[in-house]
This record gives C-alpha cells, structure tokens and sequence, in this order.
C-alpha cells in the first residue's frame, strides 16, 4: 500500500489553491487513465499530495479497455515459468518494432520487470499468464486470468486512490470528475497550475501537472489533429472512447511543449465487426493474444494471407491487399487458453461459435476442403520449423527463416506457432471466429518526453511539467508493440511521478512541503531512488 507521510497539510490556501512557489504541496493530474492513476500513486509513495482531474463521469479511460496485457521482460512470472527473457532482447523487439530513441525505450524496458513486479506486489494483481504477441521475440505480455487487464490493473490503481482519498478525508489524494481542464496557469517560465471547467464554473489548481490525458484518435472534427495530421485516416472507425481527443497535447503546445511523431497513428488490424451493425464509428477491440494463442486470419475466400504475429501496421497493409470479409478464427486449444475474452466477446455479439468446422465453413461459403488444405499447410510449416528452425525458404520475423508460404510471400514468414491443428482434424474442431476491420487504435505521437518524463520546449525540459502515457510522443517511435501501451502507461506514470515528486518537493529528494517547517522535515523520510 501507499507510503504516506505524517504531513500536516494546513500550508494550503482555502479551495485547495497554493502560492505558485515551489516547493509546491501538491501535484496534478490531467487525465484518470492508468498513466494518470500510476503516477497519482507514485506521488503518494513519495509523500506527496495529489489532485487527479478527469474530464469523463468516471476515470478508467482507454486504459480499462486494453485486453492483451503488459509487457515486462525478467520478471518474476518469467522467471517462475522459466521464460528465458532478458531486457536487452526486448529493447532489441522494440527497437525492431518501430521505436527511435533508444535512450527513451531503455526506459520503457528496464523498468519493465520492477513496473509488473510493483502493479503485483503493491496492488495484489494476478499477472500470472505470458503471451507472446506480434514483434516479440519471447511470451511477455502478462495478464490475469480472469477479464481484461486493462480493466483489472486499471481499476486496482483507482482503488487506492480512492481508499486514500477516504482516509485522509481528501486531504492527500483527491479525484475531481466531470472537470475539463482548459489552460494550463505558468509563472516565470514554468508550468504552476491548471485552470479547469466543472459545472459551468471555471476552478482552478496549483502545482506541477503532469499531462496524463491520453491520445486524440477519435478526435474526428475537421480542425482536430487526426485531421491536421492524418486526414487520410477520418473515414475509418476507432476503438477509442470519444474523449480521446488531444486535450493534453493541446494545451502544452499552447505554453510552448514540443510535440513528436504527431503523423504515427496506429491502426490495429483486429477492430470487432458487430453483424447488424457494420458501420458503427467506435470498434470493441479483439486482443491481439488472440493471435497470441494461435488465432489464424483468413480472408473471404478462406485463405491465410499475413504474419498473424507480425507488426500490426504489416497486418492491416496485407488486410488492404486483400479480400474482405477477414475473420480471426481459434481453435479448441487456442480458444481454451483465453476461453474468458472468447466468451465476453460472443457475448457482446462480436465473436460467433461454431460446434464445427464445416459449420464455419458453411457460414462462410467456402468448401470445406479448402479451408481443411489452409490449416494442414499451418500445420506442415511449423513441423519443418520446429525440425529445421533456420532452413526455411523465406524471411522470418523478427528474423531467422520460415517454412509457411503465405506469410513468407510477404516478406514478413511466420516462425513461432502455438495451438496449431491439422487439416483432418478441421472439419469437426469447434472454432470461436470474429469477422474484424482495421480501426484507429493509438497515437505514437504526442507531447515530446525526456527521459524522466518532463515536457520539452526549445529542446530543453519544461519546468512544472510532464508527460505520461498516450499523451507523450517519441516512446514508441511509428509503431507500437502490442502490450507496450499498458507499460508504457505504468513506466512513464511512475517515472514522470518520481521526477515531478523531485522537482515539487525538493531537489534533494526529500519530500519537502510549503512552506518548511522543521516539524515537517522532522517526520519526512520519504527518499526518491
């Protein structure tokens, strides 16, 4: 649980608004997403003060949606499963993956393992099932075995928080709803407050901020950045909440923070097509550990055509290529793996269950024969891998040969395979299939981070404030690995957290409130790493 020091707060002035001088008594958060809630905690474990702003009726965000997992390499799951893991084959995925900055993803990377040991440790979270998803070299993607874990890391965080703000009676931790920050308030070159909206009246709070608002892909208007900097992309769905549009990003830019990579804009392969209702602008997602388990992608005719386990921007390029309907479809095994997302979707009328084969294959108007001769050669090419791992005639990803001709023809061969099945047994094997459409998913871009997670303006940090999350820019480079996402939200929320503690509380790292007084310095133990 949270550190919290024995912290007279009686320095505040009334209505929770302090003198702009720093040291400062609290810190601020823009938005109530995993970012926003990871580096709320972190400033309490340093002692610290914490208003969270959310401009939605409940927090959560995009976060509580993310069904794949968390990245993390050697990690205490790893290590129990005997995953042989290491962070500088990681760093060398997410290099490989689309990252840029290799001083920023050695961030991302070697705070991977403490940043899943901590969300299991302090918050109690079950972590204990690895995937490996598209662009991974090894199984990291960690998630629970029950619901999403978008969801359950997510909501743990908001728990604390929320236990915090019960305790100390909103006097170390408080989360305001329903409040659209607007302007951010600066002083001598520095970011010192925020002004916000909530029931028709403007209010404001003093301190550092540290942007955690998430990206802009559903930012559809004309002048939105989507449409500044992607219009190509305005007529496609979204599997974002209609928040999503940029507000963080705007207002740092408007006190003078640099952006980056504002033109990256992610478009996953998988967004869940709902039969009755095709044309619906917001898309449910499918987790790309279904692919992860051994999802197979067929097109209209019934053939595979792609990496399943390839970058998502190489898998929705060969979807354009191809023929739709597309389909993401998983065997008994497969299926069985991940057999809670597989009924939470069939639920919400997005995934459809066969008892067989022949079944799908009716339903697909394709003979079954054809899509029994897809599955047997899957199935060919991952004996002739296992039996001859570098002998195979076309490239693999993400590197080495692969024996599987349709992915090979692309450029991108497949070499890791998982709950593979033969053609004979197709026709009575019970499959969970979806029919999918690419849909915007994730910004890359955003407000330019450093290494500590402040904002940067004339290539220097920006005093007061920083950057965590969806809203931050140059992590991920022009493509983002599956499950980097969550981690990114928990790497940069507690590192942001750490330095904005540091910078608010004192450069020596002690936890210091305003003014100093000696019975303060007297209780404060609290010591950034």
């Amino acid at each position: 649980s949270c550190r919290l020091s024995a912290v007279s707060w009686q320095h505040s002035t009334g209505g929770g608004i302090m003198s702009s001088a720093f040291p400062a008594s609290q810190a601020i958060v823009i938005g109530g997403g995993l970012a926003g809630m990871t580096t709320a905690n972190t400033i309490l474990e340093h002692g610290g003060r914490v208003v969270v702003l959310d401009k939605s009726a409940f927090c959560g965000g995009n976060s509580s949606k993310a069904t794949s997992g968390i990245n993390g390499s050697e990690t205490k799951t790893q290590k129990a499963k005997n995953i042989a893991d290491t962070n500088e084959l990681f760093l060398s995925d997410t290099l490989k993956g689309g990252a840029k900055k290799p001083e920023i993803a050695k961030v991302l990377v070697y705070e991977s393992g403490p940043a899943v040991d901590w969300l299991m440790e302090t918050f109690k979270l079950d972590l204990s099932l690895v995937a490996r998803l598209g662009g991974h070299s090894m199984p990291r993607t960690h998630r629970g075995k029950e619901r999403f874990p978008g969801m359950t890391i997510t909501y743990a965080l908001i728990q604390m928080i929320e236990k915090v703000q019960e305790k100390s009676g909103g006097s170390m931790a408080k989360i305001i709803t329903k409040a659209k920050a607007f302007e951010l308030i600066t002083a001598g070159g520095a970011v010192t407050g925020v002004k916000y909206q909530k029931n028709n009246q403007v209010l404001q709070e003093m301190g550092p901020v540290i942007l955690c608002s998430g990206g802009f892909g559903a930012d559809f208007e004309k002048d939105s950045l989507l449409g500044k900097h992607r219009p190509d992309l305005l007529h496609l769905p979204t599997s974002n909440g209609e928040h999503c549009t940029g507000d963080g990003i705007k207002m740092g830019t408007d006190v003078g923070a640099a952006t980056i990579d504002l033109e990256w804009v992610q478009v996953h392969p998988t967004g869940l097509v709902k039969v009755g209702d095709e044309d619906a602008k917001v898309k449910f997602l499918a987790a790309e550990a279904l692919r992860g388990v051994g999802g197979l992608l067929l097109d209209a005719e019934g053939n595979r055509f792609a990496n399943e386990l390839g970058r998502r921007d190489y898998v929705t390029g060969e979807m354009w290529k191809n023929k739709a309907p597309f389909r993401l479809c998983l065997n008994k095994a497969a299926s069985d793996e991940i057999i809670w997302h597989c009924k939470h979707y069939t639920g919400r009328g997005v995934m459809k269950y066969y008892e067989s084969g022949e079944a799908l294959a009716k339903d697909m108007g394709v003979p079954v024969e054809k899509l029994a001769a897809a599955h047997q050669q899957h199935y060919e090419a991952s004996k002739k891998q296992e039996a001859d791992p570098e002998g195979g005639k076309w490239d693999a990803y993400p590197g080495g040969k692969s024996h599987d001709e349709p992915s090979g023809k692309t450029g991108v061969g497949k070499k890791f395979y998982h709950n593979v099945i033969t053609g004979a047994q197709f026709a009575k094997e019970p499959f969970y299939v979806a029919i999918i459409t690419p849909a915007i998913h994730y910004c890359m871009g955003g407000l330019e981070t450093t290494k500590d997670g402040e904002c940067m303006r004339n290539g220097k940090a920006l005093p007061g404030l920083y950057v965590a999350g969806e809203a931050a820019g140059g992590v991920h480079g022009n493509n983002r690995l599956g499950g980097n996402s969550l981690l990114d939200c928990v790497v940069f929320g507690r590192v942001a957290g750490r330095h904005c503690a540091k910078y608010a509380f004192g450069e020596d790292g002690k936890f210091r409130p305003y003014p100093i007084e000696k019975r303060d310095r007297d209780v404060s133990q609290v010591i950034i790493q």
